[in-house]
C-alpha cells in the first residue's frame, strides 16, 4: 500500500508539470481505483481529456474506450471511433486493431485487412489472430495472411534485445 502512495505522489508531482504520460496514467488509476483512490470514471474522463489535449496517444485510446463503452461518459460509439482514428493515425496499435474489428462488424473485409495489417506490422498480436481467422472464414486472402505473418514477425525481431530477454527472464 505504501508503494502505491509513493508512486501516487511522484504522479502527481508530474501531473503539476502537466506531462501528460503522468496525466494519463492518473486517469488509468482513477480509472480502475488503483494506488489508493477511489474509482472515479468522471475525473478519468477529464484527465485523458486533458492529457490529449497536451499530446498523450494513450488518453486519446483511452477517451476512445470511454466513449465507446460509456464509461465516465455517454455512451457514443460515433466518438469513440474518431479517438480511435486519432490515435490510429498516430501510431497507437490497438486503436488500429480496434479499428479493423469495427470494419470487420461493419462487413467492410478489404478496410478491416488494411487496419489489421498496419497493426499487425507494429507487432500486435491480436490483429494476426484476427486476420488468420478472416482468412479461415473466406474473408482475407492467404496474401493478406502470408503479409500479416511476415510483418509480426518483423516487429517482433526488431524489439528483440538482450536486455529485454534478461528482464523477462528476471521477471520483469
Amino acid at each position: 500500500m505504501k508503494e502505491g502512495y509513493a508512486r501516487l505522489s511522484m504522479v502527481k508531482a508530474r501531473v503539476k508539470k502537466k506531462d501528460p504520460a503522468a496525466i494519463t496514467n492518473l486517469g488509468e488509476a482513477y480509472c480502475h481505483g488503483i494506488l489508493g483512490l477511489q474509482k472515479d470514471l468522471r475525473k478519468a474522463v477529464e484527465l485523458f481529456t486533458e492529457a490529449a489535449e497536451l499530446g498523450s496517444i494513450e488518453a486519446l485510446y483511452c477517451l476512445g474506450l470511454a466513449y465507446y463503452n460509456g464509461f465516465g461518459v455517454q455512451e457514443n460509439r460515433v466518438k469513440a471511433y474518431e479517438l480511435f482514428t486519432k490515435a490510429a493515425m498516430q501510431g497507437h496499435d490497438v486503436s488500429r486493431y480496434n479499428l479493423g474489428c469495427y470494419e470487420g462488424r461493419k462487413g467492410n473485409c478489404d478496410r478491416a485487412v488494411r487496419h489489421l495489417l498496419i497493426s499487425t506490422k507494429m507487432g500486435h498480436k491480436k490483429s494476426l489472430d484476427t486476420i488468420k481467422q478472416m482468412f479461415i472464414g473466406g474473408e482475407a486472402t492467404k496474401e493478406h495472411y502470408a503479409k500479416a505473418l511476415k510483418g509480426y514477425r518483423d516487429a517482433v525481431e526488431e524489439m528483440k534485445s538482450h536486455d529485454r530477454d534478461e528482464a523477462i527472464r528476471l521477471g520483469y
